[in-house]
């Protein structure tokens, strides 16, 4: 009995050993060591609301002519967008009357919008000008990740920002981002990233949330810890800031387009070693998300899983390192 015990557990070991096989060689085959990153000829420009002409993005790899880049990633936000605008826009606007050396951009990406945010974020262009306020219009849905890497890829700021659309987060509290941003990088060539996070709000979200909600939320920061991320207790406050070196490192090495992208960019800041340091910010649920808690779980499961089997079987590499070897 047990020498038949024992052949059925070589078997089933036999079984999973070859089924592992099996799925790193596909992942070996199927997926690219680095991100194609496509654009379409249409998303390489803007529109100069004062000129009505198309003006192409300025790259990434420029050098900086502006202090902050602030990126919007907004599908069919055409609701929700307005308000978070109008306090991004009122604090900018201030701070830059305040301090004369203070230079901003805004750029919000339509994720493929079929609703009008992206009539609703041109008329935000007219009123403050393009130089301050641009619209980049993806022609098909990418996913928020995609979005936010256009955005940035696109972007002039020494500083540079995404801040989700629905506003959730104080936009104020970009200045205590920026200013343990600017003890970890003096400058926009010194890598550093500053996490907005609200970790400090866990016990009084959990109070709120369902027992079923909140089991599914300490799940997830499990397999992130598991599989991804130990250093950031957040990943996935919309609210990040970046220096310009640490965003061409990232940006140009990141694969996940879609909701797990945060954490693959945390993935990656750990992984090239860059200075992070999280930042408590001011945080209210806002109505209309887009994530179903059950399968949003699943899905963000799932994606942290393959991010961390595909760069383990180097089946994803990272750009910035091979670069850096060469």
């Amino acid at each position: 009995m047990l020498i038949e015990l024992l052949q059925v557990g070589c078997y089933l070991l036999g079984g999973v050993a070859t089924a592992a096989s099996l799925t790193i060689m596909v992942l070996l085959y199927k997926s690219k060591p680095f991100p194609i990153i496509t654009r379409h000829k249409d998303e390489k420009s803007f529109l100069d609301t004062d000129t009505i002409k198309n003006i192409e993005f300025p790259s990434l790899d420029d050098s900086p002519t502006l202090e902050l880049s602030v990126i919007v990633p907004a599908y069919n936000e055409e609701q929700r967008l307005p308000a978070m605008l109008d306090e991004c826009m009122a604090f900018l606007d201030q701070k830059s009357k305040e301090q004369a050396q203070f230079s901003y951009e805004v750029i919000v990406v339509s994720d493929g919008s079929s609703d009008s945010t992206v009539s609703v974020a041109l008329q935000y262009s007219k009123k403050h000008g393009a130089d301050k306020f641009r619209v980049l219009e993806l022609v098909e849905n990418r996913g928020k990740g995609g979005a936010v890497r256009l955005g940035m890829l696109s972007a002039r700021g020494r500083q540079l920002l995404f801040a989700d659309a629905d506003g959730a987060t104080k936009f104020a509290d970009y200045e205590k981002l920026a200013e343990a941003l600017v003890s970890l990088a003096p400058e926009w060539r010194h890598d550093g990233i500053a996490i907005g996070s609200r970790a400090h709000l866990e016990d009084e979200s959990i109070a709120k949330r369902s027992f079923f909600r909140t089991i599914l939320m300490h799940g997830f920061h499990t397999l992130v810890w598991i599989f991804a991320v130990r250093s950031v207790r957040d990943t996935q406050c919309g609210f990040k800031l970046f220096t310009r070196a640490s965003a061409r490192k990232l940006f140009n090495s990141l694969h996940v387009e879609r909701w797990a992208f945060d954490v693959e960019l945390l993935y990656l800041a750990e992984r090239l070693h860059l200075p992070m340091s999280e930042v408590a910010v001011r945080w209210t649920e806002i109505d209309g998300s887009k994530l179903s808690p059950f399968w949003s779980w699943v899905q963000m499961g799932t994606d942290l899983f393959m991010i961390w089997l595909r760069y383990m079987v180097g089946a994803w590499r990272i750009a910035a390192s091979e670069k850096k070897k060469n």
